[in-house]
């Protein structure tokens, strides 16, 4: 049995509906993610836990 995207799409229950609000929050995540890691780099060399 296989399983129809385009009918799954159409159910409130599917979580990663392909819309802008999903894009949206999906990019937003993965933008405050790179923030946080370079965030944690600086203040690694700030703090000199780590030598450059």
């Amino acid at each position: 049995m296989a399983a129809d995207p385009k009918k799954n799409q159409e159910h409130e229950d599917y979580i990663l509906k392909d819309n802008k609000k999903t894009k949206f929050g999906a990019s937003f995540i993965v933008i405050v993610l790179i923030l946080l890691a370079i965030a944690v780099a600086v203040s690694g060399f700030y703090m000199e836990w780590w030598e450059f």
